[in-house]
């Protein structure tokens, strides 16, 4: 009897999601380029299941059900070309090649017309929940070839988290439109991190908190507005410790790595012109903190400012629970402008409703709000901004002095929080209907006649301005992103 999927890659995640399908019923043949790895899988964590080992892509493809249906867990980047290059040739008409691991959506978009162009079909699909998820249901994006979406529904939908009996798995569009999705899924996840991390600074800096005080703060949160994956790992992370009776988490280096999927959200907000600032100010902060030693240095030029003791410490730790909230609100607002705008500028008719709905299950930034954000997609389909929605609108009002002020405390105690800053000038930016883009663009204007547009006009006139009475009457071109 032939295997029903094949899958490339036996690391963390490849090994966990032939476990998961082995679990839901379907037969796997599995291939990694050290074939080692394929027997001690085998004849460990698979053995006695219906997995089948193999040495060579032949044989793995040679193994499979028709049409063949092979799935790649492979590093992103060239890897991932070199696997299919090696494919095509084994493969016949119809058959499909599926991406599970985070490549650039760009080239999801190029790989899906490359293949097509072949005869066979490809899906490119972001798959979030790390190793646990992997094992007993990630939240699953996919996208490319909308042919392909029927005959691999039963096993993605299958493997995928369900909540309320919904699968954190739907097709999300064509071309690179489930990896840009799953990408901006982890620049949110980018965000809520560095948000949680600067609550934690302030809460043990300023409100003078211990680890145990911490864990409960945290306990108490999950049980609200805030209840979300991280917020409750975070709880067991302050919490646990180490067998000399110390805090694991005092003894980690505060150096952060990344793997790029935030960089790549940052420049595709900057090409669309969308402005992605917290999450960018996330990605930034993981950069900073990666210059241990040149904080040490200047850290003894710049000594630390004498913390000013709080009037009401649990006041503020009240506060900064609000403005968590205020801030991952404006977060998310900023992740789904992205994708709406992204998605509409290449035609994929993204439902953001759907998307919202994907990632309450199985997925890192999974949160009890996105149930929320979904009904405001659905309640109005040209909603602009999720803040202009009536239940986070309100939310925002009523909260927006919490963010505010810890910003402030922050700033005069010289504890750094980026996010939390960027959130709070955004939210202000947004909120203000005369910025002082007008002497920018007097600026752009007299230097470079690249003209403006005045407010007793029409949009879209343009005007130009012989500053000095030296540089004429010719403009430059209009302002564009």
């Amino acid at each position: 009897m032939k295997a029903t999927i094949g899958l490339i890659g036996l690391a963390v995640m490849g090994e966990n999601l032939v476990l998961n399908l082995e679990s839901k019923g379907f037969s796997v043949a599995v291939y990694n380029r050290s074939t080692e790895k394929v027997d001690a899988f085998v004849n460990g964590r698979a053995k006695g299941k219906q997995i089948v080992g193999t040495h060579s892509l032949k044989e793995l493809v040679d193994t499979l059900q028709s049409p063949r249906k092979v799935m790649m867990m492979v590093k992103a980047g060239s890897a991932v070309d070199d696997t299919i290059e090696a494919l095509l040739p084994l493969l016949d008409k119809g058959d499909i090649i599926i991406d599970g691991g985070n490549s650039n959506y760009e080239d999801s978009e190029r790989r899906v017309a490359y293949v097509e162009s072949k005869g066979l079909l490809y899906i490119g699909t972001g798959v979030s929940g790390g190793e646990e998820g992997a094992l007993k249901g990630p939240s699953i994006m996919p996208g490319g070839s909308e042919a392909a979406w029927e005959q691999v529904k039963p096993l993605l939908q299958g493997i995928s988290a369900h909540v309320d009996g919904v699968p954190c798995c739907d097709w999300i569009g064509k071309g690179g439109a489930g990896h840009f999705v799953k990408m901006v899924h982890n620049g949110i996840e980018y965000g809520d991190m560095q948000l949680i991390g600067e609550v934690y600074d302030l809460m043990r800096r300023l409100a003078g908190l211990g680890n145990e005080e911490m864990h409960q703060v945290f306990a108490q949160w999950n049980e609200g507005d805030l209840d979300s994956y991280l917020i409750e790992i975070t709880k067991d992370i302050l919490a646990y410790k180490e067998e000399d009776g110390s805090y694991l988490l005092d003894n980690i280096l505060d150096t952060a790595g990344q793997k790029g999927t935030g960089k790549w959200t940052g420049i595709s907000a900057l090409h669309a012109g969308v402005p992605l600032t917290l999450i960018v100010e996330s990605v930034f902060a993981r950069s900073v903190s990666s210059q241990k030693q040149e904080r040490v240095e200047a850290s003894k030029v710049f000594p630390p400012q004498t913390i000013k003791p709080l009037a009401d410490p649990k006041a503020f730790v009240q506060a900064l629970g609000s403005a968590l909230y205020v801030a991952k609100i404006i977060s998310y607002a900023q992740g789904f402008s992205l994708i709406k705008t992204v998605g509409e500028s290449n035609g994929w008719d993204l439902n953001l409703a759907s998307i919202a709905l994907l990632w309450r299950g199985g997925c890192i930034i999974r949160s009890a709000f996105l149930d929320k954000i979904s009904q405001a997609f659905l309640a109005n389909g040209e909603l602009k901004n999720l803040i202009l929605d009536p239940y986070f609108a309100k939310i925002l009002q009523t909260n927006h002095q919490s963010l505010r002020e810890v910003v402030a405390q922050a700033a005069l105690n010289g504890i750094p929080t980026p996010s939390l800053s960027a959130a709070l000038s955004w939210f202000d930016s947004y909120r203000t209907e005369n910025l002082p883009a007008n002497l920018l663009q007097a600026q752009r204007d007299y230097f470079g006649a690249h003209t403006y547009e005045r407010v007793d006009r029409n949009r879209g006139e343009f005007f130009h301005t012989n500053w000095t009475g030296r540089g004429g009457d010719t403009a430059s071109t209009t302002y564009s992103i």
